[in-house]
């Protein structure tokens, strides 16, 4: 029997290495620096805090937050917003996403406006010749 013992403990341990091996060639290493801006993800879930929407419409991710602290080594402490004071404020590498949005490119609301049929009503900033 501890032969057989022996034997079904290297079969668990190829296998498990085996699904290891395909699960790390998706899995990508992420690291942030003090300063990166990072998306937070909110689960869409029952009993989760939810941002706005309700059911299948509610974020997946909310607004680019700055990282404060370097916590071990899969963790990170953000900078949240004073409505956001009853959330900790340290989160696992999982539940970041790096923000790769250029702040000189975001529009603010007030300048957006849609006509009756909800189309973009397009204005020239400039003109160049």
């Amino acid at each position: 029997t501890t032969e057989n013992i022996f034997q079904i403990k290297n079969r668990l341990l190829t296998a498990r290495s085996c699904q290891e091996s395909y699960a790390d060639v998706r899995r990508k290493p992420m690291e942030f620096e003090v300063g990166d801006k990072v998306m937070l993800k909110v689960s869409p879930g029952k009993g989760v805090i939810r941002f706005g929407k309700r059911g299948k419409l509610s974020l997946w991710y909310i607004r680019p937050f700055e990282i404060i602290e370097w916590i071990g080594t899969v963790a990170y402490k953000l900078e949240l917003l004073e409505k956001l004071h009853g959330i900790h404020n340290t989160f696992h590498v999982s539940n970041l996403k790096k923000c790769l949005a250029d702040g000189n490119l975001v529009i603010p609301l007030k300048e957006v406006q849609l006509d009756d049929k909800l189309h973009f009503i397009e204005e020239p900033v400039e003109i160049m010749d």
